[in-house]
C-alpha cells in the first residue's frame, strides 16, 4: 500500500527540512492562509540558511496586519529573527510605514539577509512556470526598474520584456481549509492566492488544514489542488490556542 500523507503532526511533517532549503510560505498580506502550526515546528527542528518565498517578508508579527482582536500572531518572522534565514524572494518585504520595521527589513538592512523584489504577478507566473515544466517566460513587467537588473531582454510587439526564470522550491508550507486522505484541496478566502501555485512548484508540498475527510466527501468541483501535487497533510490542533507574536519571543531561543 502507498505511504498515508497525513502526518500526525507538524513537527514529523517538516522533520527533514535540510539546512540550506527552500520553502514556499502562503498567506496574502495579514494572517490569512498562513500555515502557522508549519512554520513553527520548523523554527523548533532548527534548519538554517533557508531562503523564503512569499508575498510579504512577515507583517503580522510586527504590525497585527489583518489579525483578529489585535492580535500579533506568529509568521514567517520567527525564522528571521532567529537567525535561520539567509535569503528572502517577496513581493512585499516591508511594512507601508516607515515607522514599522520588520524583522526582515532589519536583517535585510544589516546585510544578514539577501533580498530579492519581485513584482507579485511575476512570482505567481514564475512558481507557476515551475509546476507546468515551463523553464522561462518574457513579461514587461519591471522593465526600465531595478527588476531588471541582469536579466535578458528582448523586444516583441514593439515592446521590450524580461526574461523569468520559472522558480521552483524545495518545500511548500501552505494553508487550506480541508484536504481528503489522498491530498485533495480546498481552500477558503485569500488562503487560495498563493496556495495552489506553490504545491505546484515545491518538490515536497506541505498542506496544513482544518479538517482532513475521505476520498469522495468533497465535492469535485470544489478541489482546486489536486491529490496529485501534495505530498504531506497536517491537521492544525483543534483544541490548542495559536501562539502569538508575544508567546513566541517569551521562550528560550533557538540557535
Amino acid at each position: 500500500m502507498p505511504r498515508s500523507k497525513l502526518f500526525s503532526s507538524a513537527s514529523d511533517a517538516v522533520a527533514d527540512v535540510p539546512n540550506g532549503a527552500s520553502i514556499a510560505v502562503s498567506s496574502f498580506a495579514g494572517p490569512g492562509g498562513m500555515p502557522h502550526f508549519l512554520l513553527l515546528a520548523l523554527w523548533e527542528q532548527g534548519a538554517r540558511d533557508l531562503t523564503l518565498i512569499a508575498n510579504t517578508g512577515g507583517l503580522t508579527m510586527v504590525s497585527g496586519l489583518g489579525s483578529p482582536g489585535g492580535k500579533k500572531l506568529i509568521d514567517q518572522s520567527i525564522l528571521v529573527e532567529s537567525g535561520r534565514v539567509k535569503k528572502a524572494i517577496a513581493c512585499y518585504p516591508v511594512y507601508p510605514r516607515p515607522s514599522i520595521v520588520t524583522p526582515l527589513e532589519q536583517a535585510v538592512r544589516d546585510g544578514s539577509v539577501e533580498m530579492e523584489l519581485v513584482p507579485m504577478g511575476t512570482l505567481v507566473e514564475r512558481m507557476r512556470a515551475a509546476g507546468a515544466g515551463i523553464p522561462a517566460f518574457f513579461t514587461p513587467t519591471g522593465v526600465g526598474t531595478e527588476v531588471e537588473r541582469g536579466k535578458e531582454k528582448r523586444v516583441f510587439d514593439g515592446r521590450e520584456h524580461l526574461m523569468e526564470r520559472a522558480l521552483h522550491a524545495d518545500y511548500a508550507f501552505v494553508r487550506a481549509w480541508k484536504a481528503d486522505t489522498m491530498g485533495n484541496v480546498v481552500y477558503r478566502q485569500s488562503s487560495r492566492a498563493f496556495g495552489p501555485v506553490m504545491l505546484a512548484c515545491a518538490r515536497v508540498a506541505i498542506v496544513e488544514v482544518d479538517d482532513v475527510v475521505e476520498p469522495g466527501d468533497l465535492a469535485p468541483d470544489m478541489i482546486v489542488t489536486p491529490a496529485l501535487y501534495v505530498d504531506r497533510i497536517v491537521v492544525r490542533p483543534k483544541d490548542g490556542a495559536l501562539i502569538t507574536a508575544e508567546g513566541f519571543r517569551q521562550r528560550a531561543p533557538r540557535m
